[in-house]
């Protein structure tokens, strides 16, 4: 949470606490989806890459794959 107070009405003290644990879990869920994702383009980026003519696209897309789960994670 930030260094600034949130001075919340008494009477908007609901809707402040359900759209703050909304806006978690879509937080959540997003980080969630882009580490799985990024686990399945290294697979394929793997999958692809044991040609050598699919090594240039399978070696950016892995890279790619391991970028977002990074991303993800942090």
């Amino acid at each position: 949470m930030d260094s600034r107070s949130h001075n919340v009405h008494w009477l908007l003290w609901p809707v402040y606490v359900l759209w703050k644990l909304v806006a978690t879990i879509i937080e959540l869920t997003g980080r969630f989806v882009a580490i799985l994702l990024g686990f399945v383009l290294i697979v394929a980026g793997v999958l692809v890459s044991l040609t050598i003519v699919g090594a240039i696209v399978g070696i950016p897309l892995a890279l790619f794959g391991l970028m977002l789960t990074i991303r993800g994670i942090f």
